[in-house]
């Protein structure tokens, strides 16, 4: 085990002095390839906007408000119970809804819609349905739902898209066949709602986690364009349907009973008392939605503002957004996404392969990550629009993440190298030191001296380590002057690297000047550097060593100052 462990603090020491900061354009190009593949492929960063999508719509400061010319008829349970005593329970005769839909139209509204799906006869009650049949043939704006059945039942169906009222072809159709090819769906019983041609789906579709975020606001059956109710109710209120998405991005108005909502019993009850207590035209000119929100009859919905919203309110959302045409757009696509994505891997690559401060970058990271959330943010709540930056952001965190812990690791890699190197049982391992010395009236700035040491970092032709020492201890301690100290460690018996090794350290000290020049310090500042070699042996306790080492040659270049003067 013990030797296993050092074989591999042996590869990973070779690996990260090898590849050194070539690993961070190595890892940009490898993300570069799994984001285009995920773009044109898989599509998971793409589409991974519904955790903070819900959460960025539900803590909006800036809610649009609803229209106030939608009105919801709730058939709550408020409603089945006050009309079971005479008209029993769920479903009542359509008796009830003809003569609701009667009184409803005489007050002249915008629209009337039914959420209720009217799919078979009342066997027991036929002159009921011939009543109600009447009553809708009497008016020009009343809108029954439709039910798109799952595609898999296409087959078992008889009905095809030209035996449809109201539906059109776009002239897109696959084949000549599109006209004959059944189409599963469930249509209104009553002969007069087919005529009015006012249909349309009331179907809502949830995302993969079960929640409801987007509205079909149509369906292409072969080239046959098959309206949702909001769609049809939209274009019957004066919007244009040119410009419409087919899954609309909901723009919810707030929480479930954000709408206004009067009570189906009261409304019935009030219309037909001879002592009016409701307005008389509280339904002029409005839309008025006639469904439920009671729990027992299962028109409940999660969605990304309530695990159980009403399906009606839902609907009458749909609407509103289609009304007012500000539904979400939403920023994504392939192109941006693929755009933005890279844009952060690569700048953060470059940032790490020229060895900018990496205190400078975590701090820059960070910040640009919040801004990018914060932009999201402010524009759902300012505009229409949702910036869906959620998977630039993830692959962008992916990659600091990786090139982060490299960093750790190439850092530490000297030190994998010098205990292996004593813990397998060598001689020991040869050191070169290079302490530089400055001095000045006033301490050198932490970033001055992060910036030198940098410049160092990309000089050094040769890998080593480049530390600083403060020179603002205090006591006895503040007599040590500001210093940067170069440290390379190899084999001891590896002639070729401690050649090698030397001549970086030469060099380094030819361009001393003009990476000090370069960095800002103060022109009054002194600056001095001797090289110290050494070894660490299998003797004595590493540290021991190190700091004697240290000591070494800080004594000797203080011998040097003295000698020179």
């Amino acid at each position: 085990m013990f030797k296993l462990k050092l074989l591999i603090n042996q590869w990973l020491a070779n690996v990260t002095r090898r590849l050194h900061n070539s690993f961070y354009l190595y890892l940009s190009a490898l993300l570069t390839v799994l984001v285009l593949l995920d773009a044109s492929v898989f599509h998971v960063g793409e589409n991974m906007r519904d955790r903070a999508f819900d959460m960025m719509v539900k803590n909006r400061i800036m809610v649009p408000k609803p229209d106030a010319d939608i009105i919801i008829v709730d058939i709550n349970e408020a409603s089945l119970s006050a009309m079971s005593a005479e008209y029993g329970r769920w479903p009542w005769p359509r008796q009830v809804l003809g003569e609701f839909l009667e009184n409803i139209e005489a007050q002249q509204p915008k629209a009337v819609v039914f959420d209720i799906l009217f799919s078979d006869p009342d066997i027991y009650n036929p002159d009921s349905d011939a009543y109600f049949n009447e009553v809708i043939s009497n008016t020009q704006n009343t809108f029954f739902p439709m039910l798109r059945l799952a595609d898999a039942s296409d087959h078992l169906s008889q009905v095809t898209p030209d035996m449809i009222p109201g539906i059109t072809r776009t002239g897109l159709a696959a084949d000549e066949n599109s006209t004959t090819k059944p189409i599963a769906i469930v249509l209104p019983h009553f002969e007069a709602a087919l005529n009015s041609q006012h249909l349309g789906t009331h179907n809502i579709y949830p995302d993969k986690d079960g929640i409801v975020r987007e509205y079909r606001l149509w369906h292409d059956e072969n080239g046959w364009v098959l309206p949702s109710l909001p769609l049809s109710v939209g274009k019957f209120v004066g919007k244009s349907s040119d410009t419409l998405p087919q899954n609309m991005l909901i723009n919810w108005r707030g929480k479930p009973f954000t709408y206004q909502f009067a009570t189906f019993s009261d409304v019935y009850t009030d219309m037909a008392s001879k002592v009016k207590k409701r307005l008389p035209n509280e339904f002029k000119d409005k839309i008025v939605i006639i469904g439920s929100t009671a729990p027992s009859l299962f028109d409940l919905k999660a969605t990304a503002m309530a695990k159980a919203h009403p399906g009606v309110e839902i609907l009458a959302t749909a609407i509103d957004n289609v009304k007012h045409d500000d539904y979400l757009k939403v920023w994504r696509g392939k192109t941006p996404y693929i755009f933005m994505s890279l844009s952060l891997i690569w700048l953060t690559a470059l940032a790490f392969f020229r060895n900018v401060d990496r205190d400078k970058v975590t701090t820059i990271f960070s910040s640009s990550q919040i801004i990018l959330i914060t932009l999201s943010y402010l524009a759902i709540n300012f505009t229409n629009t949702y910036l869906d930056l959620t998977g630039p952001i993830a692959w962008a965190i992916m990659y600091f993440s990786v090139a982060k812990i490299y960093a750790l690791a190439n850092d530490r890699a000297m030190q994998r190298l010098l205990a292996n190197d004593v813990e397998s049982g060598k001689k020991g391992a040869s050191i070169l030191l290079m302490p530089i010395m400055f001095e000045t009236r006033e301490p050198l700035s932490d970033s001055i001296l992060k910036k030198l040491q940098h410049k160092i970092e990309q000089e050094i032709q040769h890998q080593g380590t480049v530390e600083i020492l403060k020179g603002t201890q205090s006591g006895i301690w503040g007599l040590f002057s500001d210093m940067v100290i170069v440290s390379w460690a190899y084999r001891h018996d590896d002639e070729a690297t401690a050649t090698k090794t030397e001549q970086a350290a030469k060099q380094l000290g030819e361009q001393l000047s003009r990476l000090i020049q370069s960095t800002g310090i103060p022109t009054n500042t002194t600056a001095r550097y001797i090289l110290h070699a050494g070894a660490l042996s299998t003797e004595k306790p590493m540290a021991n060593q190190w700091r004697g080492l240290f000591a070494q040659a800080i004594i000797k270049l203080d011998i040097l100052e003295g000698e020179n003067q």
